[in-house]
Parts: structure tokens; sequence; C-alpha cells
């Protein structure tokens, strides 16, 4: 039990640094690619990856089990894949970092509503709190840089909604499924779906192997997928399994602080009050995950 519960912290970090990261290398990318062929290349990426190691891991999963894995590959990976490079034309990859710190918030909220999963009135206070930064946040960053489109952050609000289906989904269906087979499983369902959305897109122009930036896009796309798909979507099922849906979604905590500070390296510009509304999501975060002795049943 001790060695589960220093386990699960050192995983939560390993993915908070992963995933970080994820954010700047989505905006490089973006320099030669769009955000379909970002989302469909990096689906293909790292189902080729999984594929390699977790092919045995397929037989595992058993034929009732399959609905679910195609829900979480749908939810958990293949929208969120083009919904977040979607976002990252239009705002910053800190500000989408932190808008990401809502999947705690909506993994109580969906866990409650949907999953029948007991909550808190403190855990409710806490999503409310946190709608309010992320109102804080968004409003304070279309003034900040009018030149960027922040209803596009909708579509990262969506992502962690689908996160949050996701997180729930894993932990109430396929418990018993190695974290391998789950993440396998995944993209053998979506894979598909990815390649016909990049034949779509006109990636495999010869024309587009004479730009440096198409090149160098598809290296960022490479690490991405290898690191913060692959590698990190195998950790967080195997989190999901030896903790909680809020712990497991809590790598959200420190995700926006190594998202940040790439994004200031890279000069992207933030505010004293979108720093105010990111505290303020935090805080929310934080309160609806906080344990609590009286819990009610809705």
């Amino acid at each position: 039990m001790q060695n589960n519960d220093y386990l699960k912290w050192v995983y939560l970090l390993m993915l908070s640094l992963i995933w970080g990261t994820s954010f700047i290398l989505i905006k490089k990318a973006l320099i030669g690619l769009n955000a379909y062929q970002l989302g469909a290349l990096r689906t293909i990426i790292t189902g080729v990856f999984l594929f390699i190691v977790g092919y045995n891991k397929l037989k595992l999963i058993k034929k009732e089990d399959w609905k679910w894995i195609a829900l979480s590959g749908f939810v958990g990976s293949f929208f969120p894949a083009f919904f977040f490079a979607i976002a990252e034309t239009e705002i910053d990859s800190a500000v989408a970092s932190i808008l990401n710190s809502l999947v705690p918030l909506n993994t109580v909220l969906l866990g409650a509503a949907v999953f029948k999963i007991a909550t808190s009135t403190r855990q409710v206070i806490g999503i409310v709190i946190g709608f309010v930064g992320t109102s804080i946040l968004i409003l304070e960053g279309a003034d900040l840089n009018p030149n960027q489109n922040y209803w596009y952050a909708g579509f990262v609000i969506a992502s962690t909604i689908m996160y949050a289906i996701n997180v729930n989904v894993i932990k109430t269906y396929l418990q018993h499924v190695k974290p391998l087979s789950i993440a396998a499983g995944n993209y053998v369902i979506i894979f598909i779906p990815a390649l016909l959305v990049l034949i779509l897109t006109d990636f495999f122009n010869v024309e587009n192997l004479d730009q440096s930036e198409f090149v160098s896009s598809i290296g960022f796309v490479v690490v991405l997928s290898f690191f913060g798909t692959a590698l990190a979507k195998v950790l967080f099922n195997k989190l999901v399994q030896m903790s909680t849906p809020v712990f497991a979604s809590s790598v959200t905590y420190i995700m926006p602080i190594v998202a940040l500070i790439w994004g200031l390296l890279d000069n992207e510009t933030f505010s004293w009050t979108q720093g105010l509304g990111s505290l303020i999501i935090l805080f929310g975060v934080f309160l609806a995950n906080r344990k609590q002795k009286k819990i009610r049943s809705n």
C-alpha cells in the first residue's frame, strides 16, 4: 500500500512534466502543419508506437469491454488531439494548459451526475470557483490579446469534459484491464478514422516535403506522440487504476506551471489578472479534491 502511494505521486509528477511540455510542442508543430494534420498525425504515430509494444496485450481485452475501449479512445484521445490543436491556432499554449485544469472539476461533476459517484458540498463549491477563474482567464485573455479569438477556448473546455468522461469510464468499467491493453485498444479503434482525416487534409502532397517548416513540425509531432501521448497514456491509465479518478486528473495542478514556463520562454504574454484567474481555478480544483469526512450522495 505504501509503495502504491509513493508510485502514484511519481506517476503524477512525470505526467505533469510530460503533458506540461505538450502544449508548446503543439504550438511549434502548428508552424508547418494545420490543426487537422497535427491531430491526425499525432494519433497515427501514437498508434504505431502502441501497436509495437502493446499488440500482444490486445488479446487480453474481453469482447464486452471493447465498447468502453472505443468510447475511451474517442473521448480520451481522438477528439482532444484535434481540439487542442484547433484551440492553439488562436490562443496561447500557456492559457490552453491552464484551462485544462478544469479536468478534475469536470471529473467530479460528471462522476456525480452520470456515474453516480458521491460528491460533497465542498466539491460543488470548488466547481463554481473553478468556473469563475475560467471566466476571468478567458475574458482577460481576450482583452490582452485582441488579435486572438478566445472563443477557441471552448475547444479546450470541451476536451476537459471528454477527459473527465474518459477518467470515469476507465475507473468504472475498465479497472480490470491492463493499462497498456487499454491504450493499444484505444488506438486500434481510432487509427483508421485518423488516417482518413490525414488523407483528406492533403498531407501527402509531395510539395510539402520541400518546406523545412513542414519537416521540422513532423519532428515535433513525433516527440509529442511518443512522450505526450503514447507513454503518457499508459502512465495515466495506470495512475487511474492505482488511485482515484480525481487524484489522477489532478495532474493538471502542476501541468500549467510547466506550460507557463515554456510559454514565457517563447515570448507569450501573461498578465497579473490572468495569473489571478489561474490561481482561482487551481484553488477550485484543490477544494474539489480535498477530502471531507461527511459525504452526501446525489
